[in-house]
């Protein structure tokens, strides 16, 4: 099926990326089955720092057809300013910023997030090599800081950490415009640990209403009314 994003180069790019990820994914499952089974992780929500060491080089980038559903979703909203929670290796960052340079937006249009300073590195290599640096802000630190100066208001927001998903919608909230849409990965395989974020998504005073989209995993679409 062709790509939506109908450039090739970055398309070679994120497709390389893809096959990085997807190469670690095993490793990474085997590690969270044997802390479960020797009960040493049981609570996803805070990670111990053999966890934390773990994942320091772990891509865990968001899947090909969620990055791509992403895409056209930013296309659809003719977005100009995105937000995004969790980076790693910037693979869905790219797409986030394919979609606003096709949309026509502005320089650091994209307010991207990342507390591992290798992680951070390695993004902006990929920025610059897919020739979209110039239209993302990758703010490095603990996101409870660099989130809490945000230009609106906010078109779309991904979400793709789940550990702190809750106090970083509650910084970005504020800035959503009505129709803004926020997605969040994985709300099914880490419902648990998504319990509060919930709780803040699904009261009424904070004008939000959501479905669960049957990606893997599950993907969470919320829209601003």
């Amino acid at each position: 099926m062709p790509s939506p994003l109908q450039d090739p180069k970055l398309e070679a790019l994120l497709d390389r990326l893809h096959a990085q990820s997807a190469a670690q994914e095993e490793a990474a499952n085997a590690y969270f089955q044997k802390r479960v089974e020797e009960g040493s992780l049981t609570d996803m929500t805070k990670f111990d720092d053999e966890a934390l060491a773990f994942f320091a080089d772990k891509m865990v980038a968001l899947e090909k057809d969620k990055s791509e559903y992403c895409y056209l979703l930013c296309r659809a909203l003719r977005a100009q300013r995105v937000v995004e929670i969790g980076t790693s290796f910037g693979v869905s960052t790219l797409y986030l910023a394919a979609a606003l340079r096709d949309n026509g937006a502005q320089a650091g249009a994209v307010t991207a997030t990342e507390m591992e300073p290798e992680k951070a590195k390695a993004a902006r290599a990929n920025f610059e090599e897919a020739g979209l640096a110039d239209y993302i802000d990758l703010r490095e630190g603990d996101l409870r800081e660099t989130l809490k100066e945000i230009d609106g208001p906010i078109d779309f927001v991904l979400v793709d950490i789940w550990n702190v998903a809750r106090p970083a919608l509650e910084l970005v909230a504020p800035h959503l415009r009505t129709g803004a849409i926020v997605a969040t990965d994985n709300t099914s395989s880490f419902g648990d640990a998504y319990k509060d974020y919930f709780e803040y998504v699904n009261d009424p005073k904070n004008d939000l209403r959501t479905m669960t989209v049957p990606f893997d995993g599950g993907f969470e679409l919320t829209v601003r009314v």
